[in-house]
């Protein structure tokens, strides 16, 4: 179908986005169900209390995830779409400053232990899953297909990758009734085998990593850059994940069996979290461009942005509230308290779906350690209601202070002078406003 000649409008680049994000979403829609199966039934068969120790071991090595990744994928999708010839260069850099950071990681995460140890459960799985960072490492080759608008490939890893993983633990399950450690295990495998995709997917286009070279320069300009993002997602990772950790540690021997249940609340809340994500990086060359091309439709193209947030993430808020009860009959009867939870946790998404879209907003216009701020406020809020909630609430405490400290994070910006522009168009969408002036436009 031909589309309307517009000024301004590209369709060649238009459909190259559309189908750039159609295989992004292809590929995250097809990896959330095969890993929602296979989460369903290893929940089920660990029950909750194993289910726990599985999910808060994973999340304490989760807070350091920000270090081994050093926030520079954002980065390297921008340097790559700005110099391409300098492909081997940038992806090598940003190779060697990722495993150095995996390898720093580990022995961090033995001396917080030695400090921080956490109940019940041994330093072995901790150690075992402190090797995620490392592995992750080559995983930087998604950011050059993103660069280059070829997301059919980052899909063809995701799903081959998930369905092999959910083999792995289907015969863990089924065929060897297998102890929780061998999870451990796997959890670890599933990092391994996504970089051993990503590396034969990335060889089979006629390229190699053997070309890679460092270039200190640039290094050192990646990690200005990216730094505040590095803050940041430590940050991220506490107030993301410290909520099933001080589960287990606050309710004491319950504790266990909450975090376990409590696990399976955050896999549905999150489940479309990928979709803000997915949209922005297959759109973040087209408001560049139109940055650069037009102040006018560049704020055109984000208030749209914020718009089509609202309106997915709504609309999943309002089916998961609705369905929590039925949601949870897939479960055994251990984790049916875990269902009105679900329903509150939830409408979380709605402020994580914006701060998504403004992220890309705060780093067009060169306000990056403005995430540091924001995100380290939303970190601090949920610990202190954690504290105050989780004693006589419980899960429902979690939830309550997950679902206020996304919305702080998030519109904290409209106490900056600089950024409060951006926050009023976000509450426009929030509340419906843009969408009712663009009906009563028409």
């Amino acid at each position: 179908m031909k589309l309307p000649a517009i000024k301004g409008f590209d369709e060649e680049a238009f459909n190259k986005y559309l189908k750039n994000t159609g295989w992004l979403m292809l590929g995250r829609v097809g990896s959330m169900v095969i890993k929602m199966a296979t989460s369903i039934l290893v929940a089920s068969y660990l029950l909750p209390v194993k289910n726990g120790l599985l999910n808060v071991s994973t999340s304490y090595i989760y807070l350091f995830a920000a270090l081994a990744t050093l926030g520079l994928d954002t980065f390297i999708v921008k340097e790559l779409h700005q110099f391409p010839k300098k492909r081997d260069t940038i992806l090598g850099t940003a190779f060697f400053l990722k495993i150095s950071a995996g390898l720093l990681v580990l022995p961090l995460i033995y001396v917080f232990w030695r400090y921080f140890p956490l109940s019940d459960i041994p330093y072995l799985f901790i150690f075992i899953l402190s090797f995620s960072g490392i592995f992750q490492s080559l995983t930087i080759i998604d950011s050059y297909f993103q660069s280059e608008v070829k997301s059919k490939y980052i899909m063809q890893v995701q799903i081959v990758g998930n369905i092999v993983s959910a083999i792995v633990k289907l015969i863990l399950i089924y065929a060897l009734s297998a102890e929780l450690i061998y999870f451990i295990y796997a959890y670890l495998f599933d990092i391994l085998l996504l970089s051993l995709g990503y590396l034969i997917v990335y060889k089979n286009q006629g390229l190699s990593i053997f070309k890679w070279n460092f270039d200190k320069k640039l290094a050192k300009k990646l990690l200005h850059l990216s730094w505040p993002l590095i803050i940041s997602g430590i940050m991220v990772s506490v107030y993301m994940k410290i909520d099933v950790i001080m589960l287990k540690q606050i309710l004491g021997e319950d504790g266990n069996a909450a975090s376990g249940a409590y696990a399976t609340v955050v896999m549905f809340s999150e489940a479309l979290n990928f979709v803000p994500v997915v949209i922005v990086s297959s759109l973040f060359p087209a408001i560049l461009n139109a940055k650069r091309d037009s102040p006018e439709r560049y704020q055109k193209r984000l208030q749209n942005l914020f718009d089509l947030m609202v309106w997915i993430s709504l609309s999943f808020a309002i089916v998961i509230s609705i369905g929590s009860p039925l949601i949870y009959k897939l479960f055994k009867p251990e984790y049916a308290s875990a269902a009105p939870v679900l329903s509150v946790h939830v409408w979380g998404s709605m402020f994580v779906f914006l701060g998504v879209a403004s992220s890309q907003f705060l780093i067009t216009e060169g306000f990056n350690k403005l995430t540091f701020v924001r995100t380290g406020v939303g970190a601090a809020i949920n610990i202190i209601l954690n504290f105050l909630l989780i004693p006589s609430m419980g899960m429902m405490g979690t939830a309550i202070a997950t679902v206020i400290a996304y919305f702080s994070a998030t519109f904290l910006i409209l106490f900056i002078p600089k950024t409060r522009q951006q926050g009023i168009m976000m509450l426009k969408s929030l509340f419906l406003v843009s969408v009712f002036q663009k009906i009563v436009k028409r």
